[in-house]
């Protein structure tokens, strides 16, 4: 079956950055596209960012246009999120993701906190 291990996350200074690895394994991932998503307190899963198959085709939010960076490592069935510019706004639990054979699966997520 699918699954999605993130890592990385922490605590973190306004400015600062972390960067997100998300280890999947269970399908074949250098065939599919994979998200990161984030859900913040009280607030609903929003879409962060998402790489296409080929790592040549990356879609992001607006709110994190310009600040994150998605990649992944097919070799290594890996996906990170670079964060840069860290806002107190980013704080949440950041999961990954991917839609294989129709249904969407999830990682346990990754706490990241942005305070001073």
């Amino acid at each position: 079956q699918v699954q999605l291990v993130e890592s990385g996350g922490g605590l973190v200074q306004p400015g600062g950055s972390l960067r997100l690895s998300c280890a999947a394994s269970g399908f074949p991932i250098s065939t599919y596209a994979m998200s990161w998503y984030r859900q913040a307190p009280g607030k609903e899963r929003e879409w962060v960012a998402r790489i296409f198959s080929s790592g040549i085709v990356t879609n992001y939010a607006d709110s994190v246009k310009g600040r994150f960076t998605i990649s992944r490592d097919n070799a290594k069935s890996t996906v990170y999120l670079e964060m840069n510019s860290l806002k107190p706004e980013d704080t949440a639990v950041y999961y990954c993701s991917t839609l294989y054979l129709a249904r969407r699966s999830w990682g346990q997520g990754t706490q990241v906190t942005v305070s001073s």
